[in-house]
This record gives C-alpha cells, structure tokens and sequence, in this order.
C-alpha cells in the first residue's frame, strides 16, 4: 500500500454530513456512519449495499433520489414502519427524511425536527451524483439529457422544481384540451398558455444559466487527461414569457392536428460536443463520452458548494479509469470543498487517498469502520 506519510492532512469539509442514519431503507436494517471526512469511501461486493447508501444521502435534497424510485421501493422488504434517513450537517442542523407508516406514499422531511416542504432541503444542502447508469446520457433521448439538466439545476436552485411542476401541469392541461373532439374553448386555451409561458420561461431561463455557468467552469479547466465537453443549450421554444406565450397561440392549429405541443422549453436539448474535435458527443468512443461526463460533474461540483454546502455521489466511478485519470479526478476533488462519497468493490483504486479517507466496509446491508 502507498505511503501516506507525506499525504496533506485532510479536512472536514466547513458544514460536511456526519452521524448518518439509515433505517429500514432497502437492504439497511440500522446503519451508523460516523466520522466523515471530504473523502468517504465504501467498499464492498456487489450487492452489498453501497448504492443504497448513496441513494439514502440522495435523499437529503429536493427530489426523488438518484434511482428515481417510488417510495414503497426505498422501504426495507418488509418493513411496516417505513424508511428512515438523517444526517447532522455542520454539527448543528439535523436533516432527515422518510415515510410514516399511516401515510407510506408520502415523503416526510424534517429540519431540526420541524416538519418542512422537500424543497426546503435545497436551500440547506446541494448534492450532485454521478452513477453508472448515466454513462449513457449521450447516447440517451432529449428528455433524459432534461431530465440530466434539471437535476443540476436543482442542486443549485431548489425554486426550480416548483416551476417545472407547473409547467408539466399546464403542458399536460393544454394538450388534453388540443386532443378533445370537440374545438377547444379559445379563452380557457389562452389562459393555459399564458401559465406555460410563465412557468415555461423561468424553467428555460434556469437552464441556460446553468449551461452558462458550466461553460465558464469548463473553460477554466485542461483539456487532459480528461476530456473538455462544449456545452450548448438548445431551447425549444422563446425564453421570454410573452414571446413564448405567443409562439404557443401562433402554433395552435399545428399542435391541435399533432394532438400535442410542439414548442416550448419541453422540447429543450442539451448539446454536447468534445472541445478541441468538435464532434458531438453521441459519436465520440464510450471513453470519451465517460470522461466528458466526468467533466460536466467536476465542473457541477465546483458550483455545489457557492452558496451552501456541497455533496458529491461517486458511484463505481474509480473502477472504470486508469491509474492516471483516477489520481487526477482525486486531485481535483481534493481542490474542492464539497464532501466526496466514493463506492467500489476494493479498496487498490483508492490507493491515492485511502490514508485521508473515511473508509466503510459493507456487507449485506451492515457497515463496518475499516
């Protein structure tokens, strides 16, 4: 194992997570993690209960977590009393989240106890992840790379979810209209449209100043040894709210014969192409499009943490990099001052920051302090 004698003294991040709990979520009957660091690392064999660990801390932010999953998934097979997670944040606030057993659907947030809106735990803590199961975003449709767009919006302003909500409200509203039979009453459609082009230019608005804020965080970055993404935001429709009012009432014949809407911020795409190739990303070799991917999440991280505290979910990431793009993503992370959680099934790629790091070691839903 490599020496640590002359590693940097390493630490907590200002307003880190620590003493987290998770209880009957998933396959974690009781799990305590204590003594977090920047860098925290599980390990363990597949199927022990890493991602889930990482899922439950997805949790403490707006939203449905990085598996997207239903409530009832979360809760331990089993379980009547629902799931649990919380998490102590900077020493002084406790966060938490979960289900209660008369109300299993429905998702419970506390700060210090005091029941909150979910929306409020964005304006606590940002977090950002990066999953396996997102290798594919460029080769994925427009919605999914939205989706992708959103969540990063997210993490910076939790204000965003409620104007996406009433954006699909309106959109799902005005295209029931358009499918009916019978013509639609032309008030109650210019009402409709005027809510989407409200709602609609703040959610578009929101994107692109995301987009521009990694842009300037990509250019400050090198081109190796991982691969620089240009970033172009696409928008679907006007990003004003009277011009995209009006582009909707222009286009309503057109959407009425489509049964569906055709302009706005729903049909927003998120370009990407290799800097320095200009080829687009969807064409680049499965490595390339990794280490963009890489990139935008970097660059992400180093906005978590602009205005409240940064946590970033690193799941299986390490396995799948080289020996020198790994000390430079561990390099970068350490620049940073988000709190780092890493997952893999051996401790040998983490060789770099292993002497630094909070180190677990799990097992059929049980975690161990190495």
């Amino acid at each position: 194992m490599r020496d640590t004698a002359s590693l940097p003294t390493y630490r907590r991040p200002i307003m880190s997570l620590n003493r987290i709990r998770l209880t009957q979520f998933r396959n974690h009957a009781e799990t305590a993690l204590d003594g977090t660091t920047q860098f925290n690392l599980l390990v363990g064999e597949n199927g022990a209960g890493k991602t889930n660990v990482l899922e439950a801390l997805s949790l403490l932010a707006p939203g449905r977590g990085l598996r997207r999953a239903a409530l009832a998934d979360v809760a331990a097979h089993g379980s009547e009393a629902g799931f649990a997670v919380s998490a102590d944040l900077g020493g002084n606030v406790q966060l938490g989240t979960g289900t209660r057993p008369d109300k299993p659907s429905r998702r419970v947030v506390q700060v210090n106890g005091a029941d909150m809106p979910a929306v409020q735990l964005g304006e606590w803590l940002s977090i950002g992840w990066l999953t396996p199961a997102m290798d594919r975003l460029f080769m994925d449709s427009a919605g999914a790379r939205r989706r992708f767009l959103d969540r990063l919006v997210l993490a910076l302003e939790p204000g965003h979810a409620r104007h996406a909500a009433k954006l699909e409200a309106a959109l799902r509203e005005r295209n029931r209209l358009l499918s009916e039979p019978a013509e639609p009453d032309p008030q109650w459609v210019t009402a409709i449209e005027a809510q989407i082009g409200e709602a609609g230019a703040v959610v578009a608005q929101a994107r692109a100043r995301l987009i521009g804020a990694l842009m300037t965080a990509l250019d400050g970055l090198p081109d190796a040894p991982f691969a620089r993404p240009a970033l172009e935001y696409r928008p679907g429709g006007p990003l004003d709210p009277a011009a995209l009012t009006a582009a909707l009432a222009e286009s309503r014949r057109r959407d009425r014969a489509a049964q569906r809407t055709l302009v706005g911020p729903h049909r927003d795409e998120l370009g990407v192409t290799m800097a320095g190739k200009g080829e687009e990303a969807a064409a680049c070799s499965t490595g390339e499009q990794k280490a963009m991917l890489i990139a935008i999440t970097l660059a992400h991280a180093g906005l978590l943490c602009a205005n409240r505290p940064g946590v970033l979910l690193l799941d299986e990431v390490a396995a799948h990099l080289d020996p020198l793009r790994r000390e430079a993503l561990f390099d970068r992370l350490g620049q940073g001052t988000a709190q780092v959680w890493l997952t893999g099934t051996e401790l040998a790629p983490f060789e770099a920051i292993i002497g630094r790091a909070a180190v677990w070691r799990l097992s059929a839903g049980r975690a161990e302090r190495v």
